[in-house]
């Protein structure tokens, strides 16, 4: 995607300025007023730690053409990340350690070249970085020897650790998409999510096309990578991923300027 343009910094301002100033007449509601017994939660604080969190999302960004020119192409990814889910699942993991994963991972990959058959190696020690850094008791080095058939020895997963560390400069707090979706549903719809959120309808639009173009896909047959859907298909879950909405025309039509591409 190419950067932005100064317009169009400057028009992100405007709406931003004009999504305060509406919040400011309107006197949107403090959705973090009534938190302010529960430590946890940080209500004195954390609307200065999302801004904080948005600042740090643009300077651990991950190009979304990262993986142009090297061994490792979008579908290999794509067949790993499938794989991960499965894991995650499998060992109970945290949301919050898949999606820390995902981030080790591609940010890793987007700053070394990394040849086909480590590609595996890749994934697996960065879902043990996230279960490390998230869990309060991280699955042993041997559990995740095992769960790749032994294709890499301990000693390769550690070697890989440091590694990954070194390169990430162990800054591992990349806010995570998970971060500001529990954000956004706190503050609900329309004026409120557009104050809290900082983006308007229009500016979630084309992620919402390629979501939609996913579902559809995973639906239709036309993808191979169904880990997601299976996971979120478990009662445990809701089984969100069952619900006849995601087969709806309001989701036909939104993936369908996608639906010719890959």
């Amino acid at each position: 995607a190419p950067s932005p343009t100064p317009e169009d910094v400057s028009m992100k301002e405007e709406n931003l300025c004009q999504a305060f100033s509406d919040a400011l007449l309107c006197k949107v509601e403090d959705i973090d007023n009534e938190d302010w017994e529960n430590p946890q939660l940080c209500s004195d604080y954390v609307k200065d730690i999302y801004q904080y969190l948005r600042q740090l999302e643009v300077l651990q960004s991950i190009n979304p053409h990262f993986l142009d020119g090297r061994d490792i192409n979008g579908r290999m990814r794509a067949i790993l990340v499938d794989w991960l889910v499965q894991v995650h699942s499998k060992f109970r993991l945290l949301q919050e350690t898949l999606y820390m994963c995902i981030a080790i991972m591609d940010r890793f990959l987007q700053v070394q070249p990394v040849s086909r058959k480590k590609l595996q190696l890749v994934g697996i020690t960065a879902l043990l970085l996230a279960s490390k850094y998230e869990e309060m008791f991280s699955p042993n080095i041997e559990d995740f020897v095992y769960i790749t058939d032994n294709a890499y020895t301990s000693s390769q997963i550690r070697e890989m650790e440091t590694l990954i560390l070194k390169e990430l400069k162990f800054e591992l707090g990349r806010p995570l998409p998970l971060h500001f979706l529990r954000r956004a549903s706190k503050a609900g719809e329309n004026l409120k999510q557009q104050y809290y959120t900082g983006y308007t309808e229009n500016e979630v639009l084309e992620v919402m096309q390629h979501m939609a173009k996913n579902v559809v896909k995973v639906n239709g047959n036309l993808t191979k990578f169904i880990a997601v859907k299976s996971k979120y298909a478990s009662s445990k879950l809701l089984k969100i991923s069952t619900i006849p909405q995601l087969n709806s025309k309001a989701v036909q039509e939104l993936a369908s300027p996608l639906l010719g591409r890959s």
